[in-house]
């Protein structure tokens, strides 16, 4: 039954490769299903706090069946993928069915292409990082791979992290932020690492030009196969995919600031310095992103074992409400900074705010 609940994302997946059938109204109920039904019931139910046993977590660490799912994602984003460029390119649809579409493989792009791929571009083994790849692939973020694991989890919750946003900082502005200073920081990352193996930065050695020339040629293939149009259209998801996890990334780290330590370093990433959801819904439609507090205190964790800390800041609903309540920063601020104003210490730090609406 543990294992049984983590088929649940399928449901959006099942919809999703519906949508792609289908005409009118249809079209558009995996995103009535993600951005209503699951923000509704999450609520109306309780959060459940409860960590595994020791004797159950080691069971659940050990039971393959949880990684062979995620490489089931694998292959299912790209027959959803094929199965959207094909219909795009062949079928007759209002501008409705196109832009309904286009959001449903967007999101498809957000919760299986980035999202998977961030819980296997953890894993240590090759076969698994190469999986993470070709899933960020899917939404033309690979460079989320570098920047994600070499930076953002070694920077969080810090001025120096585009990913972390800043009290009083409009999600509109952070959209910006996040997306040009990531992609800088992967090529500074990738340059960094070519250096320290005494090989030249521009060359088929350098991770960001394999990600470059790779993603180019998968456009490029995509345009020759489907037309110049549909290939549009898969940009148009790629990038709903991408705005997606940055939604997502503004809301994990919110107002929260590591302390900077004498010698200038920053005290170590605990569960404190990331919002954290219980609401089961959300866990598990997202693959326990959720519980991000504990992701970013034991990264090496898989998602089937994450646990609850006591002392993590909690959001109010799931991370589906809390993503549709950040677009309108007024009411994102008022729910957000009273929560941030109750933490004991301080988990903000006044002179490094940027933006209005405290």
């Amino acid at each position: 039954m543990r294992l049984f609940k983590f088929l649940c994302p399928l449901l959006i997946y099942i919809g999703a490769f519906r949508a792609f059938m289908v005409t009118g109204w249809e079209v558009w109920t995996p995103l009535i299903f993600a951005w209503i039904v699951v923000p509704l019931l999450e609520l109306v139910t309780r959060p459940d706090p409860a960590n595994l046993s020791e004797t159950e977590e080691e069971m659940a660490r050990q039971n393959k069946a949880y990684d062979y799912l995620l490489y089931l994602v694998v292959i299912l984003q790209y027959v959803a993928l094929i199965r959207f460029l094909y219909v795009m390119s062949t079928q007759q649809m209002s501008w409705l069915d196109v832009v309904g579409r286009i959001w449903v493989m967007g999101m498809l792009c957000g919760v299986f292409g980035i999202n998977v791929g961030h819980e296997l571009g953890h894993r240590v083994n090759r076969f698994e990082q190469t999986l993470a790849k070709i899933l960020l692939l899917s939404s033309q973020y690979m460079h989320f791979f570098i920047e994600h694991n070499k930076g953002h989890h070694k920077r969080v919750a810090t001025p120096d992290d585009p990913s972390s946003a800043r009290y009083g900082e409009w999600i509109y502005a952070f959209y910006f932020r996040t997306v040009v200073f990531s992609y800088i920081n992967a090529w500074k990352i990738a340059a960094r690492d070519i250096q320290r193996k005494g090989k030249p930065v521009i060359s088929l050695y350098n991770e960001m030009i394999q990600y470059t020339l790779i993603q180019l040629a998968f456009v490029a293939i995509i345009a020759l196969v489907f037309g110049w149009l549909v290939c549009l259209y898969y940009l148009l998801a790629a990038a709903i995919g991408i705005t997606l996890l940055e939604t997502v990334n503004y809301i994990e780290h919110y107002g929260l600031q590591r302390m900077q330590l004498a010698d200038g370093k920053y005290e170590r990433a605990m569960p404190l310095h990331s919002w954290n959801s219980d609401h089961v819904v959300g866990r598990v439609m997202l693959f326990e992103l959720s519980r991000h507090s504990d992701h970013h205190y034991m990264a090496n964790r898989k998602y089937q074992v994450l646990r609850h800390h006591d002392d993590s800041p909690q959001m109010p609903t799931g991370y589906p409400g809390m993503m549709l309540l950040s677009l309108i920063p007024p009411a994102w601020f008022y729910v957000m900074h009273k929560r941030i104003r109750k933490q004991a210490p301080p988990i903000h730090s006044p002179s490094s705010f940027v933006g209005s609406g405290s």
